[in-house]
């Protein structure tokens, strides 16, 4: 006796019910990467030789403490302030902890005007540099010798030095460093948003520092 075989339909609800739980985990999965950049941890990332630590108070004010739960841009600035030093900078930030100026103010980094660099705010924490960028991009603040707000060659070469160490250690390219004018409006660094050519050669610089680091991580993976 021959048996046909009944075939079993699909039902709509339950076919539904899996698409729909498909996507949500899609859509986690995708919300997850973005979060936490695989391979990429703030707190892991070791800063070269020529950084020096010297963290901020926690307060309200410089260091908030807030954590930095994904980088997607450097940001640079520059200090304003004619022939200070990055250790001056760094103290007046340090200054603002009691709020009696009632200004929020900071940065990840100061380069000073011999090329020193000093961390002020952890890779993990915001800096209040940025305005609207704050949560998801580092800082940069940058000395100059006079009011026209050029950076020294010196200072100039570890910037794009540091920058492009960032961009590097964070999967950015030089499309994802923004000078303060361009997440707020504000002429900072003043000669570089006056003089256009003059960013553009230093983003070219950064793009050779990232391409070298690549190069460099090559070598030393095929050598094992």
């Amino acid at each position: 006796m021959a048996y046909r075989e009944k075939r079993r339909r699909l039902n709509p609800r339950f076919f539904a019910l899996c698409l729909a739980a498909v996507l949500v985990i899609a859509a986690a999965g995708v919300w997850i990467w973005g979060k936490l950049r695989p391979g990429v941890s703030a707190a892991a990332v070791v800063l070269p030789d020529y950084v020096t630590q010297e963290f901020l108070t926690v307060n309200p004010w410089s260091r908030p403490g807030t954590e930095l739960e994904q980088v997607k841009g450097i940001v640079i600035h520059y200090v304003g302030n004619p022939g200070t030093s990055a250790e001056a900078n760094r103290s007046y930030f340090e200054g603002l902890e009691d709020g009696h100026l009632e200004i929020y103010a900071s940065a990840h980094f100061v380069v000073g005007l011999e090329g020193e660099v000093l961390q002020c705010i952890p890779l993990t924490e915001w800096a209040y540099a940025s305005n609207t960028r704050n949560e998801d991009t580092l800082s940069i603040e940058v000395c100059h010798p006079d009011e026209t707000g050029e950076f020294l060659p010196v200072t100039y070469d570890r910037v794009a030095e540091l920058t492009a160490f960032l961009c590097d250690a964070f999967g950015l390219t030089s499309k994802d460093v923004l000078r303060h004018y361009d997440v707020s409006g504000k002429n900072c660094p003043k000669y570089y948003v006056e003089n256009e050519d003059a960013w553009q050669a230093f983003l070219t610089q950064v793009d050779r520092g990232i391409g070298l680091l690549e190069k460099e991580r090559a070598e030393k993976e095929a050598q094992g």
